[in-house]
């Protein structure tokens, strides 16, 4: 049975350095925002989302990506809060992993209808050209980006797996879906910015700050929710 140590976990937040740090940076950043908000020129109510009548597929499959982002995160939550991680052998991380990836993999191919690319050819569906570079650009992060990790942070990856350059496979396979999520939060919020305000040096700056606080607000989640991995 799980227990959960209130008192600790405030404890932790309260006298904790590092997350006092860190809390510091993302309230810096808050007021950094809202500073340059504050002269930004308003032109109109803006959209999250592409428009669905100029742009159906690409609207649909950041639809779909935010759908199953709630899938998989749900998924994570269980295996991470309920440690199911720890009767993990290298096959179960490759099924689970994989398995999670799959459906991502396999849409443009199986069910183009979801984000209404059936009318055109795989190679022009909007979703396979949204996968096929999330993959390439994942890919590409983990056989050498990862390394940065090993090498400056000395972080390092405990887990039974095959390896790629170092880097378990189930890892390349988790960045897919990782980043489905990621890339369509981001595109979100800076159409919400471009289409909402004039185009100026404050927007521009406006942006700046705010991917880099979403990059630092990502890794900050990341780092804490697998805190407790071994």
């Amino acid at each position: 049975k799980m227990q959960i140590d209130v008192d600790k976990i405030w404890k932790f937040i309260r006298e904790d350095q590092a997350l006092s740090e860190i809390m510091t940076v993302i309230a810096t950043l808050a007021v950094f925002l809202i500073s340059i908000w504050l002269f930004l020129s308003r032109t109109s109510a803006g959209h999250w989302l592409p428009s669905k009548i100029e742009n159906k597929p690409k609207h649909l499959c950041e639809v779909w990506f935010l759908q199953y982002g709630v899938a998989w995160i749900s998924t994570m939550i269980i295996i991470i809060v309920f440690e199911l991680y720890r009767a993990f052998d290298r096959i179960h991380y490759a099924v689970v992993l994989g398995g999670l990836a799959a459906p991502l993999y396999l849409q443009p191919i199986l069910w183009p209808a979801w984000t209404g690319d059936e009318k055109v050819s795989l190679l022009d569906r909007y979703s396979f050209k949204a996968n096929l570079w999330i993959a390439i650009f994942g890919f590409i992060g983990n056989y050498w980006y990862t390394h940065y990790f090993y090498n400056v942070l000395k972080a390092s990856y405990t887990m039974k797996s095959w390896d790629i350059n170092g880097v378990p496979f189930p890892m390349i396979m988790a960045t897919h879906f990782y980043f489905t999520f990621y890339h369509t939060l981001s595109n979100m919020a800076l159409r919400k910015v471009r289409t909402s305000f004039g185009a100026g040096a404050c927007r521009t700056l406006f942006e700046c700050v705010l991917v880099f606080a979403m990059s630092y607000m990502t890794a900050f989640m990341e780092a804490l929710t697998i805190s407790g991995f071994p």
